[in-house]
């Protein structure tokens, strides 16, 4: 229910792989075999960017976060809940 309502409420981008259902990866690769056989065959060259946000999370405020749920019009009862998921959060590394 909760994804249901932030789905609407902060809509994905169609051209965003991660955070979906989908196999994003391998949307993505098959995509990229095509590009590279595409330019082989008719001798273009072919540049390639890969973006990596893996730490981008750690990087964001969980008090922007919130807000922008707010700003996006999100439930209050959803936008409780994510506050709830970043209330005294902590990582054990044994």
């Amino acid at each position: 229910i909760a994804v249901a309502r932030l789905a609407r409420a902060c809509p994905i981008n169609p051209r965003q792989r991660g955070f979906i259902s989908a196999s994003g990866c391998s949307e993505n690769l098959k995509l990229l075999q095509l590009l590279v056989r595409s330019a082989k065959q008719e001798h273009r060259d072919l540049g390639v960017v890969s973006v990596d946000i893996a730490k981008t999370f750690d990087t964001v405020c969980h008090e922007h976060i919130i807000d922008g749920l707010v700003q996006r019009g999100v439930d209050a009862h959803v936008v409780h809940l994510v506050s709830e998921m970043y209330r005294n959060i902590t990582t054990d590394i044994v």
